[in-house]
């Protein structure tokens, strides 16, 4: 019997604030990107959260499993995760942290389709069939309706900003791609944290060296610098995604998932205040189609329960 509770004024005043906290990461990478490449700072936040989850479990009795051979998939989904990030990073060079957060955040989508592949009780009803043809008419509209003076404005070709998109998107397949690990191999059985471990440590090594071997190993200390760090390393990297899989043993996964499409909403908002990004007619109207589309796959089970 499930015993997930419906949503209430605690949970989505959490959601509210994870959503603000997600969005944020990307608008920061591209702030202190002067300091020290977006890659490289991921590679040291991940490092530094790996440590905080590792004392966490130490604090809960928690004990990393290696008997089970839960480490060979381990290593995978944490590979996915370097990739994820490795895209993430080297596309916020060239398009803006709106993009990049709105496009990312079509992983439901890539994941969903995998799922319904691999495994029997995931496959797709035809209203999420239906939200998987308007993502891909969205995302289709988003990068074919351009107004290149906007690119211009920005300092940028049009076809660097496509390429950073391009690459958004990738990171968002490779985000699905880990989901649908995690689901279909042993690390479903694992506690959260150690699924979580795997991925910091794996992350952190990956990503370190690919920032120094391309060359962006640069680190200027500034205080904007250290400030990056503690918001990547402390709310997002290790207490967001704590309080997150703590939501998901509590609360309804259905109701909790349709919220989390504030995120690329509140990622474009902070953008356009924040970062001084121009807000392109066309890019908002393929984004909103596709997050559409994303919700509906997503938020099915709750669309259903609604019905």
């Amino acid at each position: 019997m499930d015993t997930r509770q419906a949503l209430d004024t605690r949970a989505i005043g959490l959601m509210l604030v994870l959503c603000l906290i997600w969005s944020g990461q990307q608008i920061v990478l591209k702030a202190t990107a002067h300091d020290a490449a977006p890659m490289m700072q991921i590679g040291l936040r991940s490092g530094i959260a790996a440590i905080l989850v590792w004392l966490w479990m130490r604090w809960r009795g928690e004990h990393i499993q290696w008997g089970d051979g839960s480490w060979r998939p381990g290593l995978w989904v944490g590979t996915l995760f370097a990739l994820e990030f490795v895209l993430v990073g080297e596309g916020l060079r060239h398009t803006s942290a709106a993009h990049m957060v709105v496009l990312l955040y079509t992983a439901p989508i890539w994941a969903a389709l995998g799922l319904h592949i691999k495994l029997p009780q995931e496959r797709l009803a035809p209203l999420q069939w239906l939200g998987i043809a308007l993502a891909f008419a969205g995302i289709a509209v988003a990068f074919l309706w351009r107004n290149g003076a906007t690119g211009a404005s920005q300092g940028s070709n049009m076809g660097a900003m496509l390429w950073g998109d391009l690459l958004a998107l990738l990171a968002g397949m490779a985000w699905g791609a880990t989901t649908v690990a995690i689901r279909t191999t042993r690390l479903s059985a694992l506690p959260a944290a150690q699924t979580l471990l795997y991925q910091l440590v794996v992350g952190c090594v990956v990503l370190v060296a690919v920032a120094i071997g391309s060359g962006q190993g640069r680190i200027n200390p500034t205080p904007a610098f250290w400030a990056s760090m503690a918001f990547n390393a402390l709310p997002m990297a290790f207490a967001s995604l704590l309080t997150w899989f703590w939501l998901l043993r509590t609360y309804l996964a259905s109701q909790l998932g349709v919220l989390t499409f504030l995120t690329p909403i509140f990622g474009v908002i902070l953008g356009a205040w924040l970062l001084h990004e121009p807000i392109e007619p066309g890019f908002v109207i393929g984004a909103l189609i596709a997050l559409a589309g994303v919700m509906l796959v997503s938020g099915y089970g709750w669309i259903a329960g609604r019905r």
